[in-house]
């Protein structure tokens, strides 16, 4: 990898999201050398994807060269560079560019799109954790009104204007009030000779609520928003199949539909190597004790959405949220440099700043630890967070102004197909690794 030698210790970052971002910025100029791998070249906001994917953002505005972060890191190194296996025995990494030996290893790989071993679906349906996946839907939804607007088949359109959602989280359910929003305001503009109104937004959900992780009463709120929108909530329904043109679930109900989003779930993006006792394997996730050292590794440490600290008040570990993420990331940062000078590590403790969706313009909610709110105050809450968190000042402006003008024109300007998606490559668009 070419990575010139130092008398300083080296720890190795396999991962460039909000963990090892963290992580890196704590470790500026300090007494050892950095080496960052990441097998893209940016860090990517992943709260704001579903914008990307309706087009309300363009990607570059949610996206940072992760060079231009660490430019200025004394004795900082990053490599594109996929890590394919660990050889903890020997502190070595193997990666598609090469070898690396190092005396500190933090895995902050965070996560993919869980299918739970479910084939058909993971196949016919879209994923959006990555920027690649967020382009392809944007570019699905506008090529099925453009072909909407060709058929004569009335079955055919019916599920060309059909979307399908499954998964009521934050995802889910951002993404259902941003295409509601297109439905109102934006489509019956651009495709005046089509009814815009026969478009139907299904968001099933497997609990008996929405927002499941966040307060009953911003539950209730966001589903009120859906409703109003005209999004169909389908609560307690789990999907068992998707062959591309319908959908199945554990009830009678069966959707026809050309489009089905997949935000059900997500599992560790788990590297090869580490032994079997040190992950749970049915979410792929790393066991870390108090400090978030892998369990029996000594030089091995793992933060942010790949890792699983089992505490009494979170014993399936932290929300994989930007937050817990961002603050293991800190903590490690100060840990390893005691750990190298001889002194004993501070036990992680999740400092809970709170959680929040938006389901469209004016339509929010948010769960603080100490107040629970909605509505148009909540909405303005959500965007000044979502605004301080990004990286960049350009990103910062480019979203604000975006956000203004949308506001004010009630439009999106990047609903554009930049690049054609054909659902016959659907198996390498959808694959997390794009």
């Amino acid at each position: 990898m070419n990575i010139p030698r130092s008398s300083f210790p080296r720890i190795v970052i396999i991962g460039g999201g909000f963990a090892g971002i963290s992580l890196a910025k704590r470790l500026r100029n300090k007494n050892v050398q950095v080496v960052l791998l990441d097998k893209h070249n940016y860090h990517n906001f992943q709260p704001l994807m579903y914008q990307v994917a309706t087009g309300g953002l363009e990607p570059d505005s949610i996206a940072y060269p992760i060079r231009k972060i660490v430019q200025e890191y004394k004795d900082f190194y990053f490599r594109l560079a996929e890590v394919r296996d660990i050889d903890a025995e020997n502190n070595t990494i193997y990666s598609d560019i090469g070898e690396l030996k190092f005396d500190y290893l933090v895995i902050a790989t965070g996560s993919k799109t869980n299918y739970f071993g479910n084939k058909e679906i993971e196949r016919n349906s879209m994923a959006m954790k990555t920027i690649p996946q967020s382009l392809n839907i944007r570019s699905l939804i506008l090529e099925n009104f453009e072909q909407a607007l060709l058929t004569n088949d009335i079955d055919e359109r019916h599920s060309l204007m059909n979307f399908v959602l499954v998964g009521g989280g934050p995802t889910g359910v951002e993404l259902a009030g941003a295409l509601a929003e297109m439905k109102k305001a934006i489509l019956p503009k651009d495709y005046p000779d089509l009814d815009v109104r026969k478009m139907e937004i299904n968001l099933i959900q497997g609990s008996n609520r929405v927002l499941d992780s966040m307060s009953e009463n911003a539950s209730e709120k966001a589903e009120k928003f859906l409703l109003d929108l005209g999004v169909s909530v389908w609560k307690n329904v789990r999907v068992t199949g998707y062959d591309g043109k319908t959908v199945t679930t554990s009830s009678d109900l069966s959707f026809d539909s050309a489009t089905v989003i997949w935000t059900a779930g997500v599992q560790g993006a788990l590297p090869h190597g580490l032994k079997a006792d040190s992950f749970i394997k049915n979410v792929n996730r790393i066991k870390v004790n108090q400090y978030n050292q892998v369990e029996g590794y000594e030089h091995l440490f793992a933060i942010g959405d790949i890792a699983v600290m089992s505490s009494e008040k979170f014993p399936q570990g932290h929300p994989m949220m930007a937050q817990p993420a961002m603050q293991q990331g800190r903590l490690l940062a100060d840990n390893l440099i005691r750990i190298i000078n001889k002194k004993t590590p501070i036990p992680f403790e999740y400092k809970d700043k709170g959680s929040m969706a938006t389901i469209g313009r004016n339509k929010a909610v948010v769960d603080l630890p100490k107040f629970k709110f909605s509505g148009v105050f909540a909405w303005f809450v959500w965007m000044f967070v979502h605004l301080f968190s990004l990286i960049g000042f350009k990103n910062k402006a480019v979203v604000f102004l975006n956000w203004v003008y949308n506001y004010v024109r009630f439009d999106r300007e990047a609903r554009l197909i930049m690049r054609p998606y054909k659902k016959r490559n659907q198996v390498s668009f959808t694959s997390d690794e794009v």
